[in-house]
């Protein structure tokens, strides 16, 4: 078994037998903050980063940028980071394309994602976005009763071929999937844009989320550098092969995947698949997703109740489903620590459930792990990726205050939703 520390952010270290992260004591954090409590390791971010930006730079030969997917976690201050390493940012509708304004992220730098925008969402992607990625024939003509578009349009092909993930909700890319349009719908979508005098500029697709092999984006590829070259991109354009690259959420899974191996495939493919084509370079665009970022994540709960059931036992803490329901969606597994007494011998298994009212409320089921008492402190690493977008007010939860970790500071970027907050979205009758 590997050392879970791997697991955690790059500053996470065990001293004097208690967990911290950037320095930080984590109990210290919990007492002033509660729990829930989401952290975000600045240091893991920055790394991730630069080395996207860095095998970029290294495998391929004309323009590239990397692009934070805000899906993943978005408010104002990871905007505002995304817009320190001059990352575009992925953003699905008007609400998280205000984030990235908030956040200081230009408009060639916006680029809009979804698969059924709505009108709001084009109003938005139109007057903000620099980018905005056409799922569909619908959206398409509804963009072209605009009069007038200052965005590059790119169209999202549907390869019919997905990536090996480990459930069958994190694939996109297969035949059936609701995503993208089909080579017909594309090349009807480019008579729309003839037709209209609207600019044809790029290809994205995107196979799955969270896969660890490379390989299968070769055909995907080629794919898309087939349709490109028939519907005629201009010399200057654009070509996305998605992203999903994988991270480590257990164990079981270490070392983590090798992120210049996943750029390098893409890249070589890219730049032979042109060659041969005859197509200019394009500007190459990575969309990491959560590999920017689920690492630097941790969340930490507290232990309530105890209940031993046969030869389970159950620690109840107090989140759950409402802050991650990646398990009880899509079987995600998790590993954790204890905050302290970290070194204490792993005697017997635990699972880890929240206090909600569904037995799907699940986080983590049979780690080896010391045994937890009502009180202790536990944190799960990789909490730092489509848990708190996907978060809910299920049962009356309130969404956990989020703290930014650096060396010597921690500042609150997001604080705890409060039952005032909920009460003022209510109307009498």
């Amino acid at each position: 078994m590997m050392n879970r520390i791997d697991l955690f952010p790059v500053s996470a270290k065990i001293e004097q037998d208690r967990l911290t992260i950037a320095g930080h004591d984590l109990e210290l954090l919990a007492k002033e903050y509660g729990t829930p409590l989401y952290l975000y390791d600045q240091k893991t971010m920055d790394d991730a980063a630069l080395e996207y930006k860095n095998a970029l730079a290294s495998h391929y030969p004309g323009p590239g940028s990397v692009t934070y997917a805000g899906k993943a976690y978005l408010c104002t201050a990871i905007a505002q980071w995304a817009h320190g390493h001059e990352l575009y940012v992925d953003c699905t509708g008007e609400v998280e394309i205000a984030f990235a304004q908030a956040g200081g992220v230009p408009r060639e730098h916006i680029l809009v994602h979804g698969v059924n925008k709505s009108q709001a969402d084009l109003k938005s992607a139109l007057q903000h976005a620099g980018t905005i990625v056409v799922d569909n024939l619908t959206e398409l003509k509804n963009i072209a009763a605009v009069s007038t578009v200052a965005s590059n349009l790119w169209f999202r092909l549907l390869p019919g071929l997905a990536v090996e993930t480990h459930h069958a909700h994190t694939q996109t890319g297969q035949h059936g999937s609701k995503f993208g349009m089909t080579r017909t719908e594309i090349m009807e979508a480019a008579d729309i844009c003839r037709q209209h005098h609207l600019p044809i500029n790029g290809i994205h697709f995107h196979q799955g989320s969270n896969f660890r092999d490379a390989r299968p984006l070769k055909e995907a590829i080629g794919i898309g550098l087939d349709i490109a070259k028939e519907i005629g991109v201009p010399d200057v354009w654009h070509f996305s092969p998605g992203g999903g690259w994988g991270v480590a959420y257990h164990e079981d899974e270490l070392p983590q995947p090798d992120t210049n191996e996943y750029v390098r495939v893409i890249a070589e493919n890219v730049l032979a698949g042109c060659q041969s084509r005859g197509l200019t370079l394009p500007h190459l665009h990575l969309e990491p997703g959560r590999s920017l970022v689920a690492r630097a994540g941790v969340s930490v709960y507290r232990a309530g109740a105890i209940k031993k059931r046969d030869e389970k036992t159950w620690v109840l803490v107090d989140g759950g489903m409402t802050d991650n329901p990646r398990h009880a969606m899509y079987g995600a597994r998790y590993s954790c620590l204890p905050v302290s007494g970290v070194g204490a011998e792993r005697s017997g298994r635990i699972s880890i459930a929240g206090p909600f009212c569904e037995s799907g409320d699940v986080v983590i089921e049979d780690l080896p792990m010391r045994d937890i008492h009502e009180g202790d402190l536990i944190a799960i690493p990789a909490s730092g990726a489509y848990q708190l977008s996907m978060s809910s007010n299920y049962n009356g939860s309130r969404r956990p205050a989020v703290l930014w970790l650096e060396k010597g500071n921690a500042r609150l970027i997001q604080r705890r939703e409060t039952i005032q907050d909920l009460l003022a979205r209510d109307v009498m009758i």
